[in-house]
């Protein structure tokens, strides 16, 4: 019998979840949003061109490198990478973010020329009425700015993103005269966000209609964007439902680092499009860019996240742990991978690990020491159970050795 057999799988039985008929791509945030964060360190360069080459691996589309307008080693960190990408022909397309002004534009320009590939230029702009309160603003003061840079940034030959800050708490008729004006002035893509994390499934599916339907009405051919965050946990579902919405590029960045509680996690994204059957993406290198991002950043990773925090795949419960034990005393990777888990550790480079602990079985400990090429007699099996039962916590190796030694 198939494992396709053995699962029943009810996560096919809303039509609204059909994979879209479209290529979805993704643009990463690490390097610019991510490090955001009042917690995470800022990497250096080098570490940063090894994330742009594993995000080029993972099949990732496009890479925000910075915000060049800050000048500086800043500035000079943005045209090494795209220097980068440029020199070992990387897939990746590199895009960095501005503000509306020429300022922020010119030295985007200046790089895109002296690497000499198309840098885009995501022009960043608020549109929802609590900011224009807060900051004094006017609508016509904003489609002014978005107008001269947009119209500036097309001239200078940049391929150009136009992003409305805070997109899911804005006025209809706003987002209609801010994204009308950018398309009209030449923006070849446009990004909904939700800046703030306010958005829900149904929020997120309804604001990205509305500004395809303005896409439409300006003629389509412009690449639309979501982009979210993690301020209610729901940065991945939201990004699902940004895609049924139709939107044509998702962001992401790695281990969901970002300001506040972060953005969208790029690799539960990726993971869960993967598992949907939505995306065809060699994800096995996916662990070495949470890896790399966690190491570079200095960014723990939580023990319960995710895929590739320590428990994912981790069990020391003895029930859970005998199905997997059988499952593998069968021979079937792939069945332990899935008995007790809703994603296949071996699609990841990782497998099931079976702990001994309190809640052990006896089971456990005799997969344990057979893994080990290790005595597994009824004496010993029973003695590392003992301890296990009067433990308060699942046993490190050393303690099981101690116990194996005395033996």
């Amino acid at each position: 019998m198939s494992l396709a057999e053995l699962v029943y799988d009810w996560n096919t039985i809303d039509a609204s979840l059909v994979p879209p008929n479209r290529y979805i791509s993704f643009d990463d945030e690490t390097l610019r949003d991510g490090l955001q964060s009042p917690s995470v360190c800022e990497p250096a360069v080098e570490k940063k061109i090894e994330l742009l080459h594993l995000m080029d691996a993972l099949g990732i589309d496009t890479a925000d490198i910075g915000l060049p307008g800050a000048g500086g080693t800043h500035a000079a960190g943005v045209e090494l990478m795209a220097r980068e990408i440029a020199e070992q022909k990387l897939r990746i397309r590199p895009n960095c973010a501005a503000r509306t002004h020429r300022s922020d534009i010119q030295p985007i320009v200046e790089i895109s020329q002296r690497v000499g590939i198309p840098i885009e230029a995501c022009t960043f702009i608020g549109s929802s009425a609590i900011r224009f309160f807060a900051e004094g603003w006017t609508l016509e003061k904003l489609l002014k700015l978005t107008e001269e840079a947009v119209t500036f940034a097309v001239s200078e030959g940049l391929p150009v993103m136009y992003v409305t800050e805070d997109t899911t708490r804005a006025n209809p008729e706003t987002l209609h005269a801010l994204y009308s004006t950018a398309i009209q002035c030449g923006a070849k893509a446009v990004c909904v966000c939700d800046t703030v994390g306010h958005s829900t499934p149904d929020g997120a599916r309804a604001v990205v209609r509305f500004v395809k339907n303005i896409i439409e009405e300006q003629g389509g051919n412009i690449r639309l964007d979501w982009h979210g965050h993690q301020d209610r946990g729901l940065g991945v579902i939201n990004s699902i439902a940004a895609i049924q919405g139709g939107a044509d590029q998702v962001h992401g960045s790695a281990l969901g680092i970002g300001e506040r509680v972060g953005n969208t996690p790029m690799d539960q994204l990726l993971v869960n499009l993967k598992l949907m059957g939505w995306i065809q993406n060699d994800l096995s290198r996916l662990g070495e860019y949470c890896s790399l991002t966690s190491d570079a950043c200095d960014w723990a990773i939580p023990v319960n996240y995710p895929v590739f925090g320590r428990d994912a795949f981790r069990t020391a419960t003895g029930v859970h742990a005998a199905a997997v034990i059988k499952s593998y005393r069968k021979g079937d990777t792939e069945l332990a991978d899935l008995v007790y888990s809703g994603v296949p550790a071996g699609q990841f480079g990782l497998e099931q690990v079976v702990e001994i602990g309190p809640m052990s079985g006896k089971s456990n400990v005799v997969y344990w020491l057979e893994k080990r090429g290790l005595d597994a007699s009824e004496e010993m099996v029973s003695r590392i159970y003992e301890r296990a039962k009067q433990a308060s916590a699942v046993l490190s190796d050393d303690e099981i050795m101690q116990v194996f030694e005395r033996v």
